[in-house]
């Protein structure tokens, strides 16, 4: 949801706001179907895995805190990924409720593959990602989007 007091200048009159979020959502479609054809990833269980990677061992409820999705949908995503032996779920010895999720050496593996492949693609000019932006428009847009989302 686009929170209106934290935009500068003028407020956006209730079309703009619609343009805005038909065109985020169309964006988004696309982008996420490139980005699946690409990687053989959902962008949500990749983003799972890149967590796990990066933080280590995480709760199911950090993954969800992290992710913005309910608890549900990370089991789910979970379930999938472990069924491929890209995560381990455990759980907590100390306290039953609790389940640890960790990446596998495989998922290590696969998420190299992806990014030594996107790299090839990008030396190649075949830019299965691209989105058609400068590498500092690239940045920008990041900053808006995460900064929308905060």
């Amino acid at each position: 949801m686009i929170d209106q007091s934290t935009m500068k200048g003028e407020r956006m009159n209730l079309e703009k706001v619609s343009q805005l979020l038909y065109q985020l959502k169309i964006v988004n479609q696309e982008m996420t179907a490139k980005f699946e054809k690409s990687t053989g990833f959902s962008i949500t269980r990749y983003q799972l895995m890149m967590i796990l990677k990066c933080k280590g061992r995480c709760s199911q409820t950090q993954l969800q805190n992290e992710l913005k999705i309910d608890s549900a949908a990370v089991t789910r995503h979970l379930k999938l990924l472990e069924e491929k032996n890209l995560v381990k779920r455990q759980r907590n010895k100390d306290n039953n409720r609790e389940v640890f999720v960790e990446i596998t050496d495989e998922a290590k593996a696969d998420l190299e593959r992806c990014a030594r492949e996107h790299d090839n693609s990008v030396h190649e000019s075949e830019q299965t990602l691209n989105i058609g932006l400068s590498d500092s428009e690239e940045e920008e847009l990041l900053e808006l989007l995460t900064k929308l989302v905060k």
